[in-house]
Protein backbone atom coordinates (compact mmCIF):
# COMPACT_ATOMS: atom_id res chain seq x y z
CA UNK A 1 0.00 0.00 0.00
CA UNK A 2 0.95 2.99 -0.96
CA UNK A 3 1.40 5.11 2.57
CA UNK A 4 3.92 8.42 1.44
CA UNK A 5 6.34 8.81 4.71
CA UNK A 6 9.55 6.78 4.60
CA UNK A 7 11.29 6.09 7.87
CA UNK A 8 14.66 4.23 8.82
CA UNK A 9 15.98 1.47 6.57
CA UNK A 10 14.92 -1.68 6.81
CA UNK A 11 17.84 -3.14 9.02
CA UNK A 12 16.65 -0.51 11.80
CA UNK A 13 13.75 -2.68 12.69
CA UNK A 14 15.29 -5.82 13.30
CA UNK A 15 15.04 -6.36 16.83
CA UNK A 16 11.33 -5.27 16.61
CA UNK A 17 10.73 -7.96 13.81
CA UNK A 18 12.20 -10.68 16.20
CA UNK A 19 9.81 -9.33 18.88
CA UNK A 20 7.00 -9.48 16.77
CA UNK A 21 7.83 -12.80 15.98
CA UNK A 22 8.45 -14.06 19.04
CA UNK A 23 4.85 -12.90 20.04
CA UNK A 24 3.47 -14.34 17.10
CA UNK A 25 5.15 -17.56 18.42
CA UNK A 26 3.57 -17.42 22.08
CA UNK A 27 -0.02 -17.09 20.39
CA UNK A 28 0.16 -20.22 18.66
CA UNK A 29 1.45 -21.54 21.45
CA UNK A 30 -1.82 -20.05 22.93
CA UNK A 31 -0.27 -18.25 25.32
CA UNK A 32 1.14 -14.75 26.20
CA UNK A 33 3.09 -13.96 29.53
CA UNK A 34 4.60 -16.32 31.77
CA UNK A 35 2.45 -18.11 33.90
CA UNK A 36 1.09 -16.02 36.76
CA UNK A 37 -2.29 -16.21 38.79
CA UNK A 38 -3.99 -14.02 41.53
CA UNK A 39 -7.02 -13.27 43.24
CA UNK A 40 -8.60 -10.51 44.57
CA UNK A 41 -12.18 -9.66 45.14
CA UNK A 42 -13.96 -10.71 42.30
CA UNK A 43 -11.71 -10.53 39.65
CA UNK A 44 -8.86 -13.14 38.80
CA UNK A 45 -5.37 -12.57 37.05
CA UNK A 46 -4.69 -14.28 34.28
CA UNK A 47 -1.34 -14.07 32.02
CA UNK A 48 -3.24 -14.14 28.56
CA UNK A 49 -6.12 -12.01 29.40
CA UNK A 50 -5.50 -9.65 32.20
CA UNK A 51 -7.58 -9.12 35.42
CA UNK A 52 -11.30 -10.73 34.35
CA UNK A 53 -14.32 -11.39 36.63
CA UNK A 54 -14.73 -14.95 38.16
CA UNK A 55 -18.07 -16.75 37.70
CA UNK A 56 -18.73 -17.27 41.88
CA UNK A 57 -18.18 -13.36 42.83
CA UNK A 58 -20.34 -11.71 45.13
CA UNK A 59 -23.06 -10.27 43.75
CA UNK A 60 -25.86 -7.16 45.11
CA UNK A 61 -29.67 -7.18 45.17
CA UNK A 62 -31.46 -4.07 44.26
CA UNK A 63 -35.06 -4.35 45.33
CA UNK A 64 -38.10 -2.33 43.75
CA UNK A 65 -40.13 -3.25 47.63
CA UNK A 66 -36.69 -1.69 49.62
CA UNK A 67 -36.43 2.26 50.83
CA UNK A 68 -33.24 2.39 50.07
CA UNK A 69 -32.94 0.69 46.55
CA UNK A 70 -35.96 2.03 45.14
CA UNK A 71 -34.61 5.01 43.37
CA UNK A 72 -32.24 2.80 41.85
CA UNK A 73 -34.37 0.41 40.54
CA UNK A 74 -36.55 2.92 38.92
CA UNK A 75 -33.50 4.18 37.25
CA UNK A 76 -32.42 0.85 36.04
CA UNK A 77 -35.59 0.29 34.45
CA UNK A 78 -35.72 3.54 32.92
CA UNK A 79 -32.15 3.30 30.99
CA UNK A 80 -33.29 -0.17 30.37
CA UNK A 81 -36.47 0.30 28.26
CA UNK A 82 -33.84 3.49 26.59
CA UNK A 83 -31.46 0.03 25.82
CA UNK A 84 -34.56 -1.70 24.80
CA UNK A 85 -35.77 1.16 21.98
CA UNK A 86 -32.04 2.03 20.76
CA UNK A 87 -31.45 -2.21 19.88
CA UNK A 88 -35.10 -2.59 18.46
CA UNK A 89 -34.77 0.48 16.04
CA UNK A 90 -30.68 -0.60 15.48
CA UNK A 91 -29.78 3.28 16.87
CA UNK A 92 -26.89 4.40 19.06
CA UNK A 93 -26.81 6.76 21.70
CA UNK A 94 -24.22 7.78 24.21
CA UNK A 95 -24.46 7.96 28.13
CA UNK A 96 -24.27 11.74 27.96
CA UNK A 97 -27.28 11.46 25.19
CA UNK A 98 -28.98 9.06 27.94
CA UNK A 99 -28.45 11.51 30.80
CA UNK A 100 -29.82 14.57 29.01
CA UNK A 101 -32.82 12.57 28.47
CA UNK A 102 -33.97 13.38 31.90
CA UNK A 103 -31.04 15.12 33.68
CA UNK A 104 -33.08 16.31 36.90
CA UNK A 105 -33.97 12.49 37.56
CA UNK A 106 -30.11 11.40 37.35
CA UNK A 107 -28.67 13.76 38.99
CA UNK A 108 -24.81 13.47 37.46
CA UNK A 109 -23.53 11.68 34.62
CA UNK A 110 -21.89 8.94 36.89
CA UNK A 111 -24.94 7.53 37.85
CA UNK A 112 -26.05 6.76 34.13
CA UNK A 113 -22.23 5.67 33.58
CA UNK A 114 -22.41 3.15 36.75
CA UNK A 115 -25.84 1.78 35.89
CA UNK A 116 -24.85 1.32 32.34
CA UNK A 117 -21.57 -0.38 33.50
CA UNK A 118 -23.93 -2.69 36.20
CA UNK A 119 -26.37 -3.71 33.27
CA UNK A 120 -23.51 -4.55 30.86
CA UNK A 121 -22.32 -6.59 33.87
CA UNK A 122 -25.63 -7.76 34.49
CA UNK A 123 -26.54 -9.08 30.88
CA UNK A 124 -22.64 -10.34 30.21
CA UNK A 125 -22.38 -8.38 27.17
CA UNK A 126 -20.17 -5.59 25.54
CA UNK A 127 -21.86 -1.70 26.74
CA UNK A 128 -21.64 -1.50 22.65
CA UNK A 129 -23.97 -4.70 22.82
CA UNK A 130 -26.44 -2.57 24.47
CA UNK A 131 -26.22 0.16 21.67
CA UNK A 132 -24.53 2.86 23.93
CA UNK A 133 -21.34 4.49 22.84
CA UNK A 134 -18.55 6.53 24.47
CA UNK A 135 -18.04 9.87 23.52
CA UNK A 136 -14.00 9.27 22.58
CA UNK A 137 -11.14 11.68 24.04
CA UNK A 138 -8.35 9.43 22.34
CA UNK A 139 -6.58 10.51 19.21
CA UNK A 140 -4.83 8.66 16.41
CA UNK A 141 -2.33 9.58 14.33
CA UNK A 142 0.19 7.42 11.66
CA UNK A 143 0.10 4.50 8.91
CA UNK A 144 -3.41 3.39 9.47
CA UNK A 145 -6.54 3.22 6.81
CA UNK A 146 -10.25 1.53 8.02
CA UNK A 147 -13.73 2.57 6.59
CA UNK A 148 -16.23 3.75 9.67
CA UNK A 149 -19.98 1.77 9.70
CA UNK A 150 -21.21 4.51 7.36
CA UNK A 151 -19.17 4.05 5.20
CA UNK A 152 -16.76 6.93 5.91
CA UNK A 153 -13.13 6.49 4.75
CA UNK A 154 -10.73 7.46 7.52
CA UNK A 155 -6.98 7.87 6.48
CA UNK A 156 -5.07 8.62 9.34
CA UNK A 157 -1.10 10.55 8.60
CA UNK A 158 1.74 11.40 10.40
CA UNK A 159 1.29 15.43 10.20
CA UNK A 160 -1.69 15.50 12.05
CA UNK A 161 -4.29 13.07 14.42
CA UNK A 162 -7.65 12.07 13.93
CA UNK A 163 -10.43 11.42 16.72
CA UNK A 164 -10.45 7.75 17.76
CA UNK A 165 -14.11 6.54 15.95
CA UNK A 166 -16.53 6.40 18.81
CA UNK A 167 -18.10 3.01 17.74
CA UNK A 168 -14.95 0.64 17.31
CA UNK A 169 -17.18 -2.43 16.79
CA UNK A 170 -18.27 -0.90 13.30
CA UNK A 171 -14.96 -0.09 11.62
CA UNK A 172 -13.66 -2.52 9.13
CA UNK A 173 -11.23 -3.01 6.24
CA UNK A 174 -8.47 -1.80 8.39
CA UNK A 175 -4.97 -1.49 6.25
CA UNK A 176 -1.99 -0.79 8.06
CA UNK A 177 2.42 -1.77 7.19
CA UNK A 178 2.80 -0.44 10.72
CA UNK A 179 5.94 -2.01 12.33
CA UNK A 180 4.67 -1.35 16.02
CA UNK A 181 1.91 0.99 17.73
CA UNK A 182 3.18 3.64 20.57
CA UNK A 183 0.53 4.35 23.13
CA UNK A 184 1.36 8.01 24.30
CA UNK A 185 0.12 8.81 27.78
CA UNK A 186 -0.28 12.47 27.47
CA UNK A 187 -1.82 14.60 25.31
CA UNK A 188 0.74 17.68 25.19
CA UNK A 189 3.68 14.32 24.66
CA UNK A 190 1.59 13.35 21.66
CA UNK A 191 1.43 16.09 19.82
CA UNK A 192 5.35 17.27 20.72
CA UNK A 193 6.18 13.98 19.19
CA UNK A 194 3.91 15.13 16.13
CA UNK A 195 5.47 18.59 16.33
CA UNK A 196 8.50 16.71 15.63
CA UNK A 197 7.59 14.60 13.20
CA UNK A 198 8.43 11.58 15.05
CA UNK A 199 6.05 9.60 13.56
CA UNK A 200 7.52 10.43 10.07
CA UNK A 201 10.47 9.16 10.54
CA UNK A 202 9.91 6.11 12.22
CA UNK A 203 7.49 5.62 9.57
CA UNK A 204 5.72 3.23 9.35
CA UNK A 205 4.27 3.04 12.83
CA UNK A 206 1.34 3.99 14.67
CA UNK A 207 0.55 6.52 17.42
CA UNK A 208 -2.35 6.35 20.36
CA UNK A 209 -3.34 8.61 23.15
CA UNK A 210 -5.73 8.28 25.56
CA UNK A 211 -5.15 11.97 27.08
CA UNK A 212 -4.36 10.32 30.37
CA UNK A 213 -6.58 7.69 32.03
CA UNK A 214 -7.62 6.22 28.74
CA UNK A 215 -11.67 5.79 27.88
CA UNK A 216 -13.14 2.83 26.71
CA UNK A 217 -13.10 3.19 22.95
CA UNK A 218 -9.16 3.66 23.15
CA UNK A 219 -8.88 0.42 24.68
CA UNK A 220 -11.29 -0.65 22.10
CA UNK A 221 -9.23 0.79 19.33
CA UNK A 222 -5.60 -0.49 20.84
CA UNK A 223 -7.36 -4.00 21.37
CA UNK A 224 -8.92 -4.20 17.64
CA UNK A 225 -5.26 -3.03 16.16
CA UNK A 226 -3.27 -6.00 18.31
CA UNK A 227 -6.40 -8.60 17.26
CA UNK A 228 -5.97 -7.40 13.54
CA UNK A 229 -1.90 -6.86 13.14
CA UNK A 230 -0.73 -8.40 15.96
CA UNK A 231 2.28 -5.79 16.10
CA UNK A 232 4.68 -4.70 18.61
CA UNK A 233 2.85 -2.54 21.05
CA UNK A 234 4.75 -0.33 23.41
CA UNK A 235 3.89 2.43 26.18
CA UNK A 236 5.31 5.48 26.86
CA UNK A 237 4.32 6.88 30.05
CA UNK A 238 5.62 9.43 33.06
CA UNK A 239 7.97 7.38 35.75
CA UNK A 240 5.59 7.75 38.08
CA UNK A 241 2.80 5.86 39.93
CA UNK A 242 0.18 7.44 37.82
CA UNK A 243 1.63 6.64 34.21
CA UNK A 244 2.61 3.22 35.19
CA UNK A 245 -1.36 3.02 36.53
CA UNK A 246 -2.56 3.99 33.29
CA UNK A 247 -0.15 1.57 31.44
CA UNK A 248 -1.35 -1.11 33.71
CA UNK A 249 -4.96 -0.61 32.46
CA UNK A 250 -3.86 -1.00 29.19
CA UNK A 251 -2.13 -4.09 29.40
CA UNK A 252 -4.06 -6.05 32.08
CA UNK A 253 -7.36 -4.03 32.69
CA UNK A 254 -9.02 -2.83 35.67
CA UNK A 255 -11.51 -4.06 38.55
CA UNK A 256 -14.09 -1.47 37.35
CA UNK A 257 -14.35 -3.12 33.66
CA UNK A 258 -12.88 -6.45 34.25
CA UNK A 259 -16.07 -8.48 33.28
CA UNK A 260 -15.27 -7.15 29.77
CA UNK A 261 -11.45 -7.95 30.12
CA UNK A 262 -11.46 -10.19 26.84
CA UNK A 263 -12.41 -7.26 24.57
CA UNK A 264 -10.36 -4.64 26.50
CA UNK A 265 -6.73 -5.72 27.34
CA UNK A 266 -3.27 -6.34 25.56
CA UNK A 267 -1.05 -8.35 28.23
CA UNK A 268 1.40 -8.48 24.87
CA UNK A 269 2.06 -4.37 25.73
CA UNK A 270 5.66 -3.97 26.80
CA UNK A 271 6.85 -0.69 28.69
CA UNK A 272 9.13 1.48 26.52
CA UNK A 273 9.65 4.45 28.84
CA UNK A 274 10.23 6.52 30.51
CA UNK A 275 11.81 4.15 32.92
CA UNK A 276 13.26 4.92 36.38
CA UNK A 277 16.52 3.59 35.58
CA UNK A 278 16.46 5.63 32.62
CA UNK A 279 17.00 9.01 34.90
CA UNK A 280 20.16 7.54 36.62
CA UNK A 281 21.48 6.13 33.06
CA UNK A 282 21.19 9.39 31.04
CA UNK A 283 21.88 11.52 34.10
CA UNK A 284 19.28 13.25 34.83
CA UNK A 285 19.81 16.40 36.85
CA UNK A 286 17.77 15.78 40.19
CA UNK A 287 16.73 19.43 40.22
CA UNK A 288 14.40 17.93 37.36
CA UNK A 289 12.85 15.44 39.78
CA UNK A 290 9.86 15.31 41.54
CA UNK A 291 9.26 14.01 45.19
CA UNK A 292 6.93 11.34 45.67
CA UNK A 293 3.45 12.38 47.70
CA UNK A 294 2.04 10.40 49.46
CA UNK A 295 -0.67 9.21 47.68
CA UNK A 296 2.16 8.48 45.12
CA UNK A 297 4.01 6.29 47.53
CA UNK A 298 0.55 4.62 48.35
CA UNK A 299 -0.23 3.95 44.53
CA UNK A 300 2.81 2.56 44.07
CA UNK A 301 2.74 -0.18 47.38
CA UNK A 302 -0.74 -0.76 45.83
CA UNK A 303 0.42 -1.70 42.79
CA UNK A 304 3.20 -3.66 43.68
CA UNK A 305 0.96 -5.93 45.48
CA UNK A 306 -1.07 -6.59 42.20
CA UNK A 307 -0.98 -10.13 41.10
CA UNK A 308 0.14 -9.21 37.73
CA UNK A 309 3.75 -7.95 39.24
CA UNK A 310 4.44 -11.73 40.38
CA UNK A 311 4.91 -12.35 36.31
CA UNK A 312 6.90 -9.00 35.64
CA UNK A 313 10.02 -9.12 37.69
CA UNK A 314 11.48 -6.31 35.63
CA UNK A 315 8.38 -4.16 36.30
CA UNK A 316 8.72 -4.53 39.76
CA UNK A 317 12.36 -3.74 39.72
CA UNK A 318 12.25 -0.70 38.28
CA UNK A 319 9.25 0.49 40.72
CA UNK A 320 11.60 -0.67 43.44
CA UNK A 321 13.72 2.11 41.57
CA UNK A 322 11.80 4.76 41.80
CA UNK A 323 10.46 3.72 45.88
CA UNK A 324 13.60 3.96 46.58
CA UNK A 325 14.39 7.40 45.11
CA UNK A 326 11.11 8.95 46.34
CA UNK A 327 11.39 10.75 43.22
CA UNK A 328 9.50 10.77 40.10
CA UNK A 329 9.81 12.27 36.65
CA UNK A 330 7.95 13.29 33.83
CA UNK A 331 8.70 12.62 30.18
CA UNK A 332 9.23 16.28 29.76
CA UNK A 333 12.33 15.71 32.15
CA UNK A 334 14.27 14.45 29.18
CA UNK A 335 14.07 18.00 27.19
CA UNK A 336 16.66 18.70 29.79
CA UNK A 337 19.42 16.88 27.72
CA UNK A 338 18.22 18.69 24.53
CA UNK A 339 14.70 20.33 23.13
CA UNK A 340 14.06 17.07 20.82
CA UNK A 341 15.49 14.13 23.06
CA UNK A 342 12.65 12.23 23.25
CA UNK A 343 11.89 12.07 19.47
CA UNK A 344 15.23 12.69 18.21
CA UNK A 345 17.57 10.00 20.32
CA UNK A 346 15.75 8.68 22.86
CA UNK A 347 12.57 6.61 21.55
CA UNK A 348 14.74 6.02 18.14
CA UNK A 349 17.55 4.30 20.23
CA UNK A 350 14.69 2.24 22.72
CA UNK A 351 12.81 0.91 19.38
CA UNK A 352 15.80 -0.07 17.45
CA UNK A 353 18.09 -1.84 20.71
CA UNK A 354 15.11 -3.26 22.48
CA UNK A 355 14.97 -1.02 25.44
CA UNK A 356 11.88 -2.14 26.62
CA UNK A 357 10.55 -4.32 29.27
Amino acid sequence: MAFAPRGPEASFFHVLDQHRASLLAALRRGGGEPAGRGTRLASRFEDSVGLHMVSHCTTRKIKSDSPKSVKNFALILKILSMIYKLVQSNTYATKRDIYYTDSQLFGNQTVVDNIINDISCMLKVPRRSLHVLSTSKGLIAGNLRYIEEDGTKVTCTCATAVAVPSNIQGIWNLITDAKFLLIVEKDATFQRLLDDNFCNKMSPCIMVTGKGVPDLNTRLLVKKLWDTFHIPVFTLVDADPHGIEIMCIYKYGSMAMSFEAHNLTVPAIRWLGLLPSDIKRLNIPKGTLIPLTKRDQMKLDSILKRPYVACQPFWRKEMEIMADSKMKAEIQALSFLSSDYLSRVYLPNKLKFGGWI
